[in-house]
């Protein structure tokens, strides 16, 4: 039986950040990678379709729906089944366009991120909260 997340009663523990090592986030892309590219496969999908959403959107409005938009209710239910299982796993997706995604960790006592973006092997690449990707720094001056 699958339940949503959306509607999962928070607990004290939900709500405390899980911090990775680099070797577990590591271990947590072999679950992710596969996940991620589903994600961006419906994504593409999605748009894809777009130019005949929009109409099928302003029919559905008016009169109940029609096949177009169920396929896309069906895509939009995948996509977000599928954030939600990354996001489960303490991993912070940033951006489903090109698959950026952070990973908390503690550095010298200090909250920071281990970033990975899809199509990268593995994560070669962390910074701080607050520099975001432009501020990404090579893992081994991690």
């Amino acid at each position: 039986m699958l339940v949503s997340l959306r509607h999962k009663k928070r607990t004290l523990k939900d709500s405390m950040p899980r911090y990775f090592t680099l070797e577990e986030a590591n271990a947590a892309l072999e679950i992710i990678r596969p996940l991620m590219d589903e994600i961006q496969k419906i994504r593409r999908e999605i748009l894809a379709n777009q130019p005949e959403a929009w109409p099928a959107i302003e029919r559905s409005a008016g009169n109940g729906g029609n096949p177009a938009m169920s396929k896309l209710v069906k895509s939009f239910d995948r996509l977000d089944g599928l954030l939600h299982r990354i996001i489960a796993i303490g991993a912070q997706v940033k951006d489903i366009n090109t698959g950026l995604m952070d990973f908390p960790a503690l550095r010298a006592g200090r909250e920071v991120y281990l970033c990975w973006k899809s199509g990268e092997k593995q994560i070669e690449y962390w910074h701080e909260i607050e520099a975001g990707f432009a501020g990404r720094q090579p893992i081994d001056q991690f």
